[in-house]
């Protein structure tokens, strides 16, 4: 089975701008990305998909492959998609850009589990959840599965809600990498996106909300996401720490 992982990056960002070119310890984010990926035994190939010739700039300094794709994309998916239709692959890993740290045996986790199941068309990962401020900060994504491991939702919001109060044990944080198999990716990019996708800005609500599934692994070694110039900071500081 051929696995590819792809990076979509974008230049612009409504929540932190020009992040994929944002430096982590001298390193734009978009190259490290690229490395982590790179050294995933399971991938045979690794490409960042932009619509800005400065991140393809950044990417192909650093010795990576970048393709152009449409700056009309509305999704990280649609921009995989149309990798897809360029170079074929049996399964496609999706690592967003905003995953400095992207441990390569996570993404080895998800290839196995396509291997492993010919019935998993989409797969993404998930992390336990320990710090209340993250349990209710909406950006970070949290999902509840159902005892087949498969998703039931994904929300910006704390779920699963707690009457009783308090974070549930059972919270998980969802991390933005996913799985696809080449067949299924190009029907999901081709389905209208839906009005749960539209109200809680997820891509991954547009396969539950018509009707399939998604597969939940979980993370074998969780790491820091940038989604904000306070994540940023972090991601600066655990690089830093990481050379002492």
């Amino acid at each position: 089975m051929s696995v590819i992982a792809v990076v979509p990056a974008r230049y612009a960002s409504s929540r932190l701008p020009a992040k994929a070119l944002a430096e982590i310890a001298g390193v734009p984010m978009v190259v490290r990305v690229w490395r982590q990926a790179s050294k995933a035994k399971s991938v045979a190939r690794v490409i960042v998909a932009t619509d800005d010739e400065r991140i393809a700039a950044a990417v192909r300094a650093a010795g990576g492959e970048a393709i152009m794709t449409s700056p009309a994309h509305q999704s990280g998916t649609d921009r995989i998609a149309e990798v897809a239709s360029k170079v074929i692959a049996d399964v496609y890993l999706s690592v967003q850009g905003d995953q400095p740290f992207i441990a390569p045996a996570d993404l080895d986790a998800l290839a196995v589990a396509m291997r492993s199941d010919a019935s998993i068309q989409m797969a993404t990962l998930a992390t336990p959840i320990e710090e209340p401020a993250e349990w209710t900060n909406p950006n970070k994504v949290k999902v509840v599965c159902g005892a087949d491991g498969n998703a039931l939702y994904f929300s910006r919001s704390p779920i699963p809600h707690a009457r009783d109060g308090g974070m549930p044990k059972e919270a998980l944080r969802h991390i933005g990498v996913y799985a696809y198999r080449r067949e299924f990716l190009m029907k999901f990019a081709a389905l209208a996106m839906g009005v749960l996708e539209s109200l809680e800005k997820l891509e991954q609500l547009r396969a539950l909300e018509h009707g399939y599934t998604i597969r939940v692994v979980k993370s074998v070694a969780p790491s820091i996401e940038v989604d904000t110039a306070e994540d940023l900071a972090r991601a600066c500081a655990a690089a830093a720490e990481s050379t002492r």
